[in-house]
């Protein structure tokens, strides 16, 4: 049968710029985590130009479209919906430019472009993008999540290192706003409207990066702590006396690492007996060694925080950085192999995280005892990835329990602590009714207006921000 919407992106795109058939569009359409459903076609264009000619067809057909980069989203922002209507629109074919400035230390970029093939290119320059993750996304994905990290302690998200856009708008407008400045204050700063919006106000085709210088030198230590207090009284500790050089502050709960290393053998115990949580502190900086012997200053600080702090420090280690970040690298895919699991991403003031995991664990323990508990994350910044695991059989209907878990653990994150109910990953099917329920209402009246003018064929995206 004809398709008209079909043959007319393929004369806007070519060939190449249009999968059709199910065993080419099936990568397109399933998720990292969450999300499998069925493409009408998967659209991929290679420029800006491109972008806007397929966004002005698929509106005039009253085509809805799903932004795609690497599809590394935890929500479900990046796949179709299961009508089998829906057009991928996937960047990955925008993936030409990347030009540095080096004096202005600033990068120009096509959305398509890789994580890694970005630091690839800065790696020649000795800089890199210090958005630092486990997943491999594109440029344009990091721009519509607004993008954290590890080391956002140290530099900031996408949104603190985003200095231009180039955005396509749902019926195929470009805005173009690439410019390299640092300081701007002439009214509204237009790139904030498509940072961390998921895509529903436009597709963002190139932006204009600040990258870092990269590191000289790294230390890194690996800390017991007895409880969440003692993880608090460390992180004050160490951004008292070495925020200047302070990097990283990732936080390992002993259910997590324990997890770690069950699953993966090959990777040395640190510990004889496990803290209650294993403190993972990165100092980083451009002096040279024979400037700052960044090992030297970690060990002095940390053996000084040992003796004020006493017992509620069970070890501090101080070794191989990579040996240290392979124990947080893998705590995903451990966890994945080690039960039935239900992944929150939430964020807390920092202050409150102790108080926060002891509710979970309580409410777990009084209504669920057979659900574990098993946390980590980017304490330094209120991040915890909080997952709770059970066995295959202990609950009988999964989708209606996790849906509960999700109710009473998100209420007590947002309404108890003043938390987010998704500290990273953005608005997407997976968390559509949080977002409904907890938004305020000015909130998103004042998205509806910025969607009717950026959107007005409402075609893109599967999040509903108004």
């Amino acid at each position: 049968m004809s398709d008209a919407l079909i043959e007319e992106l393929r004369a806007a795109l070519g060939e190449r710029g249009v999968l059709l058939q199910p065993e080419d569009r099936v990568r397109y359409e399933q998720g990292w985590r969450y999300g499998d459903g069925v493409a009408r076609c998967v659209a991929r264009p290679a420029t800006t130009d491109e972008v806007a000619a397929a966004l002005r067809i698929c509106a005039r057909h009253g085509t809805r479209v799903v932004p795609q980069g690497a599809n590394t989203g935890l929500v479900a922002a990046s796949t179709p919906d299961t009508s089998g209507e829906m057009v991928v629109l996937s960047l990955e074919r925008c993936n030409r430019t990347i030009e540095l400035d080096e004096r202005d230390r600033t990068v120009l970029v096509d959305g398509g472009v890789l994580l890694s093939q970005l630091n690839e290119r800065l790696a020649e320059h000795g800089m890199w993008f210090p958005v630092d993750l486990g997943a491999d996304p594109q440029v344009g994905g990091m721009v519509a999540t607004n993008t954290g990290g590890t080391r956002l302690l140290k530099y900031g998200d996408v949104r603190h290192n985003l200095l231009g856009v180039e955005v396509v708008l749902g019926d195929g407008r470009v805005v173009s706003q690439l410019n390299r400045l640092r300081k701007n204050n002439t009214g509204l700063d237009v790139k904030h409207l498509f940072c961390g919006t998921t895509g529903v106000f436009g597709v963002v085709t190139r932006a204009v990066l600040q990258v870092a210088p990269k590191p000289a030198q790294r230390a890194t230590a690996l800390v017991g702590c007895r409880d969440g207090d003692a993880v608090l009284a460390l992180l004050g500790a160490v951004e008292q006396h070495l925020g200047d050089v302070l990097s990283a502050f990732e936080v390992i709960g002993r259910e997590a690492l324990d997890a770690v290393l069950r699953h993966q053998p090959e990777l040395r115990r640190p510990f004889d007996e496990l803290p209650d949580y294993a403190v993972l502190v990165e100092l980083s900086t451009t002096l040279p060694a024979g400037s700052l012997e960044l090992d030297d200053v970690l060990e002095e600080r940390l053996g000084a925080h040992l003796e004020e702090a006493g017992d509620a420090i069970a070890d501090v280690l101080i070794g191989s950085s990579d040996e240290f970040w392979q124990l947080r690298h893998h705590i995903s895919e451990s966890l994945r192999s080690d039960g039935r699991m239900l992944a929150f991403d939430v964020s807390v003031p920092r202050s409150s995280l102790p108080a926060f995991t002891a509710r979970v664990r309580d409410l777990l323990a009084a209504e669920h005892a057979f659900v574990r508990l098993c946390d980590y994350g980017h304490w330094g910044d209120g991040g915890s990835h909080l997952n709770l695991l059970w066995n295959d059989g202990d609950v009988a209907d999964e989708a209606a329990f996790k849906a509960a878990l999700q109710d009473r653990i998100y209420e007590l994150a947002v309404r108890e602590f003043a938390g987010s109910y998704s500290a990273e990953h953005g608005i997407g099917p997976h968390n559509q009714r949080f977002y409904d329920s907890y938004t305020d209402p000015a909130v998103k009246r004042l998205c509806s207006v910025l969607g009717v003018h950026c959107d007005p064929n409402r075609v893109l995206g599967t999040a509903r921000l108004y």
